[in-house]
């Protein structure tokens, strides 16, 4: 892992050295905040490294919450994004703005094909949820059930993949974005769990990989995810992360 990402998890006023490619206002401070587990932050995580936009990261104290982040998120969730004296909260909205403003875009041009890779973006949110239920599953018939669930929905994914290398082709996409924090977590699930490498088909695993390949998706966890990944759902009773 880069040392700049290690560093910002531990010194928040460090801003990571990237250059906006397009601003409407280049001197607006950037800054995001989240938490070191959560996917949908690592999804704009993920959009602001592509895009090469100079932010500055933060990382929440979520037993401790400071007055701001109350105000500023209704939900009382991250990410939020703040901009100069504003704010966004929302990680599709966030992506969608973010994909307005700065360049190279990362949505499809034509408008349909756009309405569908934000339909399949919200079947990836689903899928994260679903993947945080396997996680939490105390013993096997629930953790059986919950498996069984990912399967069905993995091979409809699988359906809709392209040729590859991306989900619609050569293109890096949003949607793209939206499904490499759910194969990173599935990734650290199977070497605990290896029964669910059989959850990926052939065509999958390829997109996985060059997913969790890429820069900006490596770049955008922090060195200390596993270990805090794992012990989130271990103190929940998770039999997948037992021992």
């Amino acid at each position: 892992m880069p040392k700049a990402v290690a560093d910002l998890r531990h010194s928040t006023g460090r801003r990571l050295p990237q250059k906006p490619s397009f601003l409407v206002n280049p001197t607006m401070e950037i800054e995001l905040v989240s938490l070191v587990i959560c996917p949908f932050a690592q999804r704009t995580a993920i959009t602001l490294l592509e895009k090469e936009i100079d932010f500055t990261l933060n990382f929440l104290n979520q037993e401790d919450p400071p007055e701001w982040f109350r105000k500023v998120s209704p939900l009382g969730q991250v990410p939020v994004l703040r901009l100069g004296d504003r704010a966004l909260f929302e990680s599709a909205a966030i992506s969608d703005y973010l994909d307005e403003v700065y360049l190279p875009r990362l949505h499809p041009e034509d408008p349909l094909t756009r309405a569908e890779h934000r339909a399949w973006i919200a079947f990836g949110s689903g899928m994260l949820v679903d993947l945080a239920a396997l996680c939490s599953a105390g013993d096997e018939a629930a953790y059986t059930d919950r498996r069984e669930v990912l399967r069905g929905k993995l091979l409809r994914l699988d359906a809709q993949l392209s040729g590859g290398p991306y989900w619609a082709g050569q293109r890096f996409h949003l949607v793209d974005v939206s499904y490499a924090p759910f194969l990173l977590r599935l990734g650290l699930l199977t070497a605990r769990r290896p029964e669910l490498a059989t959850l990926l088909t052939p065509r999958l695993e390829a997109w996985s990989d060059r997913l969790l390949s890429r820069p900006s998706v490596v770049r955008s966890v922090a060195d200390d995810f596993e270990a805090s990944y794992v012990a989130f759902f271990r103190e929940k009773g998770s039999l997948v992360m037992r021992g």
